[in-house]
């Protein structure tokens, strides 16, 4: 084996990397300054769409049925709101209930004593 064939093993790789490089740099280059003409045909499409009085009207249209629909949403919230935290409270007095149940574990004896809950739940003994 000749020092040529192993510095060629070594080094292959390399010339490979720089060639991809010099590539992507040329590329680049060459992308940039046709993209630019793209962007720009792109970007006078989209303000001729966007100023035409019928793309206006629809966009006013859907906004008025943004509005009216958040309205609705937000009346039909305040609505359930109550019976979900009855709900939430309803569920808690089961669970305590249950809590209470379990041996050595008795919320009357404790609020008698005037102690309370934990803030994770947990009852003092």
């Amino acid at each position: 084996m000749y020092a040529h064939d192993e510095l060629c093993e070594k080094g292959c790789p390399m010339r490979y990397k720089a060639t991809f490089l010099v590539g992507f740099a040329v590329g680049f280059v060459a992308g940039a300054r046709a993209g630019r003409e793209r962007y720009e045909q792109m970007v006078k499409a989209s303000r001729k769409v966007a100023e035409n009085p019928t793309v206006q009207k629809a966009a006013k249209t859907a906004g008025a049925k943004a509005t009216e629909l958040t309205k609705v949403a937000k009346d039909k919230a305040a609505e359930r709101v109550p019976k979900l935290t009855e709900t939430a409270k309803s569920g808690a007095s089961k669970v305590r209930g249950q809590l209470d149940r379990l041996p050595g574990r008795h919320a009357a004896d404790a609020e008698m004593e005037g102690e309370h809950a934990a803030v994770n739940g947990s009852r003092p003994r």
